[in-house]
């Protein structure tokens, strides 16, 4: 029987569900041979950012957007069973992310929480095949972060006979720091907001869940005072282990710096254009400090399409060779597939009791086998 595994990832930007289908070999190389993408229901995606916050009813509220999003991540399965001709018993496992709606590790009693939201019973009720979901829980149990945990998958595909950077633009961006020759000695952290506030201002203004290639940012032009005052948040100065989300930034924190600066009038667009240049120099900045010599660096995420602000990231990391910032297409792994194969590998490390949290990333107190299975 071969090593086939299901991974689905839903992310901060709440844009859609990406899935995939791979075939994981016994060293955990995975190759991704099949990708499908489900559109998030608006409505559920409204719902979602309801929950980003505290509310009324929320349990009932996530209790029934659990159950539809089972159902969405359902649909990505069968789409994928159809298109690869597989039965469900083919299938050793799917890894299922959920919708993170808090993430607030080692927060008010020390240990924290984070919260995906997902029924992943009702998943394996459906597709009949064995879920592995709820993987950041053991890290925060030991101490960890419970995030990022894809530099674990990045290390496991993408090390090299030299050091590599791995920045994986979703909603947040992040980074996996892979040194030279050395596989298991990585650093990788959450650098600050990916498309996030980006995504959720165009909606604001435009009605528009994003902005296409980052056309509207670079019609506007950046606001000094806003970018230093938004880059002077604290979370930017903090050392890893550090993880974040929209718990942070969204766009109450955004009006707190655009009252603070006297800048809540200026054209939207300049705000975007502000915004894009917060995640590109957040990203260098980041860079810089923790891996300087970096030579080669790999993107992934949805953040790849925003072509304005990739050019920005080249400009921002001038000491990379502009031929060496490449997609992970080129170590063949199409960027937009990354995330979703990630947790199709974490569900392989689950069915192999293999740790798969990097304490060095997440500051737990060892390593731990990650996540918690349904079966079929």
């Amino acid at each position: 029987m071969k090593n086939y595994y299901i991974g689905i990832m839903s992310g901060t930007s709440m844009d859609g569900i990406d899935a995939v289908l791979t075939e994981i070999s016994s060293d955990g190389k995975a190759q991704v041979l099949l990708h499908q993408e489900v559109p998030m229901a608006q409505s559920l995606r409204n719902t979602y950012f309801q929950l980003q916050g505290p509310s009324q009813n929320e349990l009932h509220i996530e209790a029934l957007a659990a159950n539809q999003l089972a159902q969405h991540y359902h649909l990505a399965v069968t789409g994928i069973l159809k298109s690869s001709q597989l039965k469900n018993t083919d299938i050793r496992a799917i890894g299922a992310h959920g919708q993170t709606i808090r993430h607030q590790p080692q927060a008010h009693d020390g240990i924290g929480y984070t919260k995906q939201s997902l029924n992943p019973a009702l998943l394996a009720e459906l597709s009949g095949i064995d879920v592995i979901a709820d993987f950041r829980s053991r890290d925060i149990a030991a101490g960890g972060q419970g995030a990022p945990l894809v530099p674990a998958f990045h290390a496991a595909q993408f090390a090299d006979q030299e050091a590599i950077a791995i920045l994986n633009i979703g909603g947040i961006a992040n980074l996996s720091l892979i040194s030279a020759n050395s596989p298991t000695t990585i650093v990788g952290f959450d650098c600050g907001p990916g498309n996030a506030l980006m995504d959720d201002w165009i909606y604001s203004q435009c009605q528009r869940t994003y902005d296409s290639e980052g056309q509207w940012a670079a019609s506007g032009k950046s606001i000094e005072k806003l970018l230093q005052s938004m880059i002077g948040d604290s979370f930017f100065k903090q050392i890893p282990p550090k993880s974040t989300g929209r718990d942070l930034f969204n766009l109450q924190w955004l009006s707190h710096h655009l009252e603070a600066t006297k800048t809540s009038q200026a054209a939207p667009e300049d705000i975007q254009a502000t915004l894009l240049l917060l995640t590109a120099r957040s990203i260098a900045e980041a860079l810089k400090a923790h891996a300087p010599k970096t030579q080669r660096l790999l993107i992934c995420g949805g953040g790849i399409k925003n072509a304005a602000l990739i050019h920005q990231i080249r400009s921002l990391c001038d000491w990379i060779p502009s031929e060496n910032i490449q997609s992970t297409a080129s170590k063949g792994i199409d960027p937009q597939t990354v995330e979703a194969a990630a947790f199709a590998w974490l569900a392989w490390a689950f069915k192999e009791k293999r740790p798969a949290n990097l304490p060095a990333v997440t500051g737990a107190k060892g390593l731990r086998v990650l996540g918690a299975l349904y079966p079929a």
